[in-house]
């Protein structure tokens, strides 16, 4: 398959659909199996996990919500290593069974951001669910509950992740080349 062009990157299809899918579906069950009677917020981060989180709340057979939260820390290809709130909550969770839905967890500085900002919430229980792990880029600790697919340290595009706001629009995923 012949290679991509967004803005002035090469790109070349790296994780089809169809794999995507498997990987949400398996998220998914493992989600049921674990939270089926907890009524649990979805709370999702914008932008790159919206595409994720559509199709994995509509594999959910159970009792559930979703909100949305915003944070940034990416420029181009690189994280600038600062986590910037761009929306918030809107709503309590006190008392309330929390999963964050991300797209992808690579070093882990965004998501300790959040953490942090969710902290002083009061929330019951709180899991993280991404699609896409980086267990090489990972450089904190926390637990990561539900990792649909983990891959190496590459910079990557489509289902719902970006280089400077392009190919989010893109269904399947796609590895920089050059």
């Amino acid at each position: 398959m012949a290679p991509i062009t967004v803005l002035d990157k090469q790109f070349e299809k790296y994780i089809n659909y169809e794999q995507i899918d498997a990987a949400i579906e398996k998220v998914a069950k493992e989600l049921e199996k674990d939270l089926h009677d907890k009524n649990p917020l979805f709370l999702v981060i914008l932008n790159g996990a919206f595409m994720f989180a559509g199709d994995l709340f509509k594999k959910l057979n159970f009792p559930a919500e979703i909100s949305f939260i915003k944070f940034t820390s990416y420029s181009g290809t690189q994280s600038t290593g600062k986590v910037k709130k761009l929306i918030g909550l809107d709503q309590s969770i006190e008392g309330r069974t929390i999963v964050l839905v991300e797209d992808i967890v690579d070093t882990g500085i965004s998501m300790e951001h959040i953490l942090s900002y969710l902290e002083e919430q009061n929330y019951e229980d709180l899991k993280i669910a991404t699609l896409l792990f980086k267990p090489k880029a990972y450089k904190k600790s926390f637990k990561i509950d539900y990792i649909g697919i983990e891959i190496p340290n590459d910079f990557i595009i489509g289902y719902g992740l970006d280089y400077d706001g392009q190919a989010r629009n893109l269904k399947d995923i796609y590895k920089i080349i050059s």
